[in-house]
């Protein structure tokens, strides 16, 4: 039995799903930079992006089926999560003025929002730690935790 073959720990399996949300994001970025498919970002994530070996490290393996479904999901609820986004921004900045990492950020999170049984507790502290992952020394992260907040008690109400 390779190492490959052995059971997934609870651990590996957070990871890759925090993976999978970091890739979705990047991916949703890829497509409104570059007017690709879904299809085509998917296969060029999971073909060159995901366990792919960098001078400065090596990519983690991302959770497939998670990266697949949040971008499938943002896609295709698009309209529907941008809207809860506007109403979870101030007046003055719609979605449209926002930072388009921050836009990709907020379609996968409220494609996990509104299309998954995840609790929303998690997925807002999941999609924070991206946001920090991005932005190190900025505010976005509280913008973040308060977008979501905002969007999660409008999705999924009987959580909070």
């Amino acid at each position: 039995m390779t190492s490959t073959d052995a059971p997934l720990s609870g651990n590996q399996k957070r990871k890759m799903k925090s993976a999978a949300r970091l890739y979705a994001v990047q991916a949703l970025f890829q497509m409104e930079q570059s007017g690709q498919t879904t299809d085509q970002v998917v296969r060029e994530f999971l073909d060159f992006r995901f366990g792919a070996e960098y001078e400065d490290g090596e990519m983690v393996e991302g959770d497939a089926a998670l990266f697949r479904k949040l971008v499938s999901d943002a896609v295709n609820y698009q309209a529907r999560i941008d809207q809860m986004t506007d109403r979870a921004l101030v007046a003055k900045w719609p979605i449209a003025r926002i930072d388009p990492t921050l836009r990709g950020l907020f379609r996968a999170a409220g494609a996990e929002l509104t299309q998954s049984t995840t609790p929303p507790k998690v997925v807002i502290s999941e999609f924070v730690d991206i946001a920090r992952a991005f932005f190190p020394d900025g505010k976005e992260p509280k913008f973040v935790n308060a977008v979501l907040d905002h969007m999660a008690r409008e999705a999924r109400p009987e959580a909070f």
